[in-house]
């Protein structure tokens, strides 16, 4: 492959410089990591969406294909190297080679130092693998996922280009107690909740980098310190990030979500809110406010008018069958709202709105999270805040 990138030096320094001119890459030893590593070497295949939305694999046989391939590999963009398709027919992407400038800002915040042991949960292609490796070296570099056909893949590139860690199949949620413990974890897979074999595995003082998405769908990256055999605890990091959900078997679609559907007769609410529809999409801390109170799965999305012109109104749905839709235009400075069934799902998002502002408005980094054995809770502004909310 390295055949067919021999300019991949000047891509990877042209990545390297636009990862630090957008202030998410600063240091000198993860720079050279970054210009280091040929990225082209573990994501030889990409997925990418058709005209009509079906994931195809990128062809790569012609001048023009490379070049679009490279182009893809070299940018600051996620590139898809595995999906699925569940018993529905619906698609969905299983592993991807995260956006450079997440797992950049990530490793920064892992605060490694020399002869750190680092556990990553989450292979993928390996390319985080790589650079933690030129970091670290790659004695110290450890890696589990779930897909044996990926770790397998990920350890013959990783040795093509000079590097072989310790790649393991298996449930990342365990860890790897077999190798512990470690100074740091980090985690490119989403969970509800931090599983406490990370915690168990992590050194006192070490820290565990995770994005939590609680009851699945709110939350952003935590960045915790072990501070106690039996406690973990940490800031939310001050810009989002977002990861897809840990899966626990190998070739396991992510499930639909079971509905339950309203009576065709069930009343509909009509009344009107103040509160930005677009909230669930744009104001991230907002929507994650209200998901703390929220059943654990919400459909989200646009609905009404023509397919082919704008969406008329946000459209929300509860697990129970409530629903919720919210006009994007408003009249008068208000938006109409029609909902059925027994959750209020908008009042819950105006309800944490008037939080949001009440609290001067808090960002990501406000929030934090506290893990002991029996339980996780979120906070604002510190862990003895009267604002705390139990994860599970």
């Amino acid at each position: 492959m390295t055949m067919l990138a021999p300019d991949w030096p000047r891509r990877a320094e042209a990545l390297c410089a636009r990862l630090v001119a957008d202030g998410k890459l600063s240091s000198p030893e993860w720079q050279a990591a970054v210009r280091a590593v040929p990225r082209h070497e573990l994501v030889p295949r990409c997925w990418v969406p058709d005209d009509r939305g079906r994931w195809t694999v990128m062809d790569t046989s012609t001048e023009d294909g490379r070049d679009a391939w490279l182009d893809l590999v070299y940018s600051n963009a996620a590139v898809v190297t595995m999906v699925a398709t569940n018993a529905a027919g619906h698609t969905t992407v299983q592993s991807s080679s995260s956006m450079p400038s997440l797992m950049t800002r990530m490793l920064e915040s892992l605060d490694v130092r020399d002869g750190h042991r680092v556990l990553e949960i989450g292979t993928g292609a390996g390319y985080n693998a790589a650079l933690l490796c030129h970091r670290l070296g790659q004695g110290n570099v450890y890696s589990v996922d779930v897909e044996p056909e990926l770790v397998d893949l990920a350890r013959d590139r990783l040795a093509k280009i000079g590097y072989r860690p310790t790649l393991v199949a298996g449930d990342g949620a365990l860890g790897l107690p077999d190798e512990a413990p470690f100074d740091r974890i980090i985690a490119t897979t989403a969970v509800p909740a931090v599983p406490w074999p990370w915690i168990e595995q992590t050194r006192r003082g070490g820290v565990i980098l995770a994005d939590v998405k609680i009851r699945g769908q709110w939350g952003s990256l935590v960045r915790l310190i072990r501070t106690a055999p039996d406690r973990a605890e940490g800031s939310f990091d001050p810009v989002y990030g977002s990861f897809m959900r840990l899966r626990h078997e190998p070739n396991q679609a992510y499930p639909e979500t079971a509905r339950t559907p309203l009576p065709d007769d069930a009343p509909v609410v009509e009344r009107s809110t103040t509160v930005d529809p677009r909230t669930p999409f744009t104001r991230l801390v907002v929507w994650f406010l209200a998901g703390l109170r929220l059943q654990p799965w919400i459909g989200l999305g646009y609905s009404g008018g023509d397919p082919r012109t704008a969406p008329r109104s946000v459209r929300l749905t509860a697990e129970d069958g409530s629903w919720t839709e919210v006009d994007l235009v408003a009249t008068f400075s208000r938006h109409a709202v029609r909902e059925a069934g027994p959750t209020k799902i908008w009042a819950e998002v105006e309800r944490a709105d008037q939080q949001w502002h009440d609290w001067d408005r808090p960002g990501w980094e406000r929030f934090g999270l506290t893990v002991t054995p029996g339980q996780q809770r979120v906070w604002l502004d510190n862990p003895d805040s009267d604002q705390r909310w139990p994860v599970r």
